[in-house]
């Protein structure tokens, strides 16, 4: 980074601080530029972003605000546009469609919002505005009420959180909803363009999660991660690949190494990997981190990974991995 000062280096610093929000104190991993020739601290529209994202996600989570995506998830259960949700929220259509795009909603508006996740408490919002539907779109909007309420998707919920562990967003998965359909997408686009073993793979997840998270304070999977001895792994790994499999999304190439099977993922004949489901950034990460490891063996990126503080913190206990040493990544050497 060239200093805006004296066109000299700059060089980018950490350290604790505090940063205030709605008259609370919270303590935040501060990122900034120091300029070598004045001494003289800065920062660029990135970092002030990384910065206040870290006292927008203590903030929703100290008092249950629905963080963008769940409010985003709340709406589809119902099959509503943002403008139909609004109106029966009793929000103005551009605060509730800002709250979808980031803004921190008030407590109130943030339980509201969190409150008709549950379908007995839409149904009393819908019966409370439901002049100000058609009686085609009422019977839609019921519709998808009642296959809330007979539990047409308990089991499909429940096998996904015993996959993906927590879904209320933490630090813990990266203040991210835990998304199966991101996580085998992710497994195909690492199957496609770096071919890793399984141990490899599971570094190349952990790498992608923890520097777009250094990046942005937000996972891309929402998976939870724990430390053993061959580095970081996401929980329930195996699960997760079983089931990228069995979407016909990737399949393993088994290789004989006398004592042992390698078990090598490569993409299954006719996968599309879904693009859409990424923002730029984390197509950005995901690059970055198969570009930086493509070469590496896997013996290469577990002694890499066993190089993090995230790893040798926690390896005494097999401990989950909080996403806040995201922060003190060492690899990829690129990931700034």
């Amino acid at each position: 980074m060239k200093s805006p000062f004296t066109g000299g280096e700059a060089t980018l610093q950490k350290e604790m601080r505090t940063m205030d929000f709605r008259k609370e104190t919270f303590q935040v991993m501060f990122q900034y530029y120091l300029c070598k020739d004045t001494g003289e601290q800065f920062t660029d529209d990135e970092l002030d972003e990384v910065n206040t994202n870290q006292v927008y996600n203590q903030y929703r989570a100290k008092y249950g605000i629905p963080f963008p995506d769940e409010i985003i998830a709340i709406r589809e259960q119902y099959g509503l546009p943002a403008n139909k949700m609004a109106e029966i929220l009793g929000l103005g259509v551009n605060v509730y469609r800002n709250y979808e795009a980031g803004e921190v909603p008030s407590v109130s508006n943030g339980r509201l919002i969190q409150m008709v996740k549950d379908p007995k408490e839409f149904r009393q919002l819908i019966d409370y505005s439901k002049n100000e539907f058609s009686t085609e779109e009422l019977e839609k909007i019921n519709r998808k009420i009642n296959h809330a309420l007979l539990g047409w998707d308990d089991f499909e919920h429940l096998y996904e959180t015993l996959m993906l562990g927590e879904k209320r967003p933490s630090l813990l998965n990266g203040y991210k909803v835990p998304s199966i359909k991101k996580v085998n997408n992710m497994v195909l686009y690492f199957a496609e363009k770096v071919k890793p073993f399984k141990t490899k793979l599971n570094k190349l997840l952990f790498y992608a999660d923890f520097l777009h998270f250094k990046k942005t304070c937000f996972s891309i999977s929402g998976l939870t991660y724990q430390a053993i001895q061959k580095g970081p792994v996401p929980k329930n790994y195996d699960w997760l690949f079983d089931n990228t499999m069995e979407k016909k999304l990737v399949k393993i190439l088994l290789h004989d190494y006398g004592n042992y099977m390698g078990e090598q993922f490569v993409s299954a004949e006719g996968s599309v990997f879904d693009e859409e489901l990424f923002t730029a950034s984390e197509l950005e990460v995901m690059q970055i981190v198969a570009d930086a490891f493509k070469n590496d063996t896997v013996n290469g990126i577990v002694n890499k990974s066993h190089e993090e503080d995230a790893w040798a913190d926690n390896i005494d206990c097999f401990n989950t991995i909080s996403y806040d040493y995201g922060f003190g990544l060492k690899y990829p050497a690129n990931g700034n």
